[in-house]
C-alpha cells in the first residue's frame, strides 16, 4: 500500500493525521473548541517533525495555543492528560494567549516532584511580545522553604534565567529581548543550558535538589501554591519534559518555528 512520506505531514497509512495530532484535536473538539483547516496541518506537521527528530518522546506537555480560544488552548498536545485550566485574564487570538500581568495564569496539573525526574528536565516558552519586566515568569514554580526552583525569567535585568536548579540562587546568561523561543534544560546533577531560537547561550553549573512539590503555571510562577509574578507576554508555545541535548534542542527550535511560521506567527 502506497503510503505519504512523513516530510508531507502525514504519517498513517490512510493518508489522514498523524494519530496523536488527531487525538489532540478530538480533545479541542470535545471541549467545545475549533481549529482551522490551517491551524491542524500546521500542528500535524509538528508532530511528525518532532516524532522524526526523536523528541516527542522527551515530551509530558506541550501546549501549541492554537485555537483563540481557553478550551482549545488548554489541551496538551502529547496526551489527554495535564489539560490546563485558565485562571484569572487572559486574551485569547489566533496569534496565542496573552496573560494580563496582574492575574492572569494557566494550572497545567503537572507537578515536578511527581512527573518530572531530577536530573533531566526542560521547559520551554515561546514569547511573541517584547518588553522589559522586572522579574516576571512565564512557566514554572518553586516552594521557599526548602528552596527548590523550577521556573523562568525570559528577560530580567538583561538577562535570561532558567532557574532549574533546586535551589533559590542562580545566574543568568546575557539576553537583549523577550522574543523569541526560550528553553531551558537541565542535563544532569551539574548542568543547565538556556537556549534561545535555538541557540545555546550558556551552559551553567548549577546543584541539584529534590523538584518541588508545586503545580506548573504558565503566565506567571506558582510560589509556595499561589499564583505570583504575573507576566504580560504572549504564548505562542509551551512545553514541560525531559531535558535535550543541545542538538535536540536545536530541532526543537526548527520545528516549533516552522510550525510558527505556517501560522503567519513567528517572531
Amino acid at each position: 500500500m502506497f503510503s505519504v512520506p512523513s516530510f508531507y505531514g502525514f504519517r498513517s497509512n490512510s493518508g489522514g493525521f498523524d494519530e496523536d495530532a488527531q487525538a489532540f484535536f478530538d480533545r479541542v473538539d470535545t471541549a467545545g473548541g475549533t481549529l482551522s483547516d490551517t491551524e491542524k496541518e500546521a500542528v500535524n506537521t509538528l508532530v511528525v517533525q518532532m516524532k522524526d527528530d526523536g523528541i516527542w518522546s522527551s515530551m509530558k506537555a506541550i501546549y501549541p495555543m492554537v485555537g483563540a480560544s481557553a478550551s482549545a488552548c488548554a489541551q496538551n498536545l502529547k496526551s489527554s492528560s495535564f489539560t490546563g485550566t485558565f485562571n484569572g485574564g487572559w486574551t485569547f487570538a489566533s496569534t496565542g494567549a496573552t496573560p494580563n500581568g496582574s492575574n492572569g495564569y494557566m494550572d497545567t496539573t503537572l507537578t515536578p516532584s511527581v512527573d518530572l525526574s531530577q536530573n533531566s528536565n526542560h521547559l520551554s516558552y515561546y514569547s511573541r511580545t517584547n518588553n522589559v519586566a522586572s522579574s516576571t515568569i512565564e512557566i514554572g514554580s518553586l516552594n521557599t522553604s526548602p528552596a527548590s526552583y523550577f521556573h523562568s525569567h525570559i528577560y530580567y535585568t538583561g538577562n535570561l534565567y532558567f532557574m532549574l536548579l533546586g535551589r533559590s540562587t542562580g545566574v543568568g546568561v546575557g539576553n537583549t529581548d523577550s522574543l523569541g523561543f526560550f528553553n531551558g534544560n537541565r542535563k544532569n546533577s551539574t548542568t543547565i543550558s538556556h537556549f534561545k531560537n535555538g541557540t545555546n547561550l550558556g551552559d551553567l553549573t548549577a546543584s541539584s535538589v529534590a523538584l518541588n512539590s508545586e503545580i506548573v503555571f504558565v503566565g506567571a510562577g506558582n510560589i509556595n501554591g499561589s499564583s505570583s509574578n504575573f507576566s504580560s507576554r504572549e504564548c505562542a508555545f509551551a512545553s514541560i519534559g525531559d531535558g535535550l541535548t543541545d542538538t535536540e534542542a536545536s530541532d526543537f527550535y526548527t520545528a516549533v518555528q516552522d510550525f510558527q511560521t505556517t501560522l503567519s506567527r513567528n517572531v
